[in-house]
């Protein structure tokens, strides 16, 4: 009787995990990383009226103590900041080539993999676009393809990393070379946009704004 009662037990046991290792397995769903770091800018210290001169681009434009802000382009020193909608912003309207910005994190690299997000508030005005631009790990620039363009408004964008193709850039020239393949963006080390072409000067001519800007990725020691 005790056999029977013990074969028995152990068949229910049996039975139990095979009913356990064929239930459909719970995946953890994916979750966007926290805010890395966000940058409102300011500007930079100047006597008397806000001039094209005096309000140029310079590091102090840059809020946090953990930032710092790059302009690439051979062109792009008359980049200055400048106040609209009640924001501080940096504008390439007199830059004479194309221009890229980036923000460096002093901390971290940045794991732009998975659900990282880029999200900025920009504007393109005069059919200008701009286009997503890393610098990886070790120390290769890059721009991806996914265009941006707002019609002379303000907008707040979004960029995922995921799926995007992506080509060296020339720090200097910021004009497109080959593509950068199987990139790796799990250690990044800038992150911004580019607009390949110069500006075209006050008024809504070609030029692009760069307001409030914010990081979602893992951080990653230096």
């Amino acid at each position: 009787m005790r056999t029977i009662r013990l074969l028995t037990v152990l068949l229910l046991a049996l039975g139990a995990e095979r009913a356990v290792s064929s239930a459909p397995q719970q995946t953890v769903p994916a979750v966007r990383p926290p805010l890395l770091f966000r940058e409102e800018w300011r500007m930079p210290k100047h006597e008397g009226e806000a001039t094209d001169e005096n309000t140029r681009f310079s590091p102090e434009v840059v809020t946090s103590e953990w930032l710092e802000a790059k302009l690439y382009g051979a062109g792009s020193a008359p980049v200055r900041a400048a106040e609209h909608e009640g924001r501080i912003d940096l504008w390439t309207g007199l830059a004479t080539s194309p221009v890229a910005l980036t923000l460096r994190d002093k901390r971290y690299y940045a794991d732009l993999t998975g659900l990282a997000r880029l999200r900025w508030i920009v504007r393109t005005n005069a059919i200008h676009t701009l286009y997503p631009v890393v610098k990886f790990a070790d120390g290769v620039l890059a721009i991806g393809n996914r265009e941006i363009s707002t019609a002379d408004e303000f907008v707040q964008v979004e960029i995922a990393f995921s799926g995007m193709k992506w080509y060296t850039l020339d720090p200097q020239k910021v004009v497109v070379m080959l593509e950068v393949k199987n990139p790796d963006l799990s250690k990044v080390d800038e992150v911004g946009f580019a607009s390949l072409a110069p500006g075209g000067g006050h008024g809504i001519a070609g030029s692009a704004n760069f307001s409030t800007v914010e990081l979602f990725a893992k951080a990653v020691p230096r």
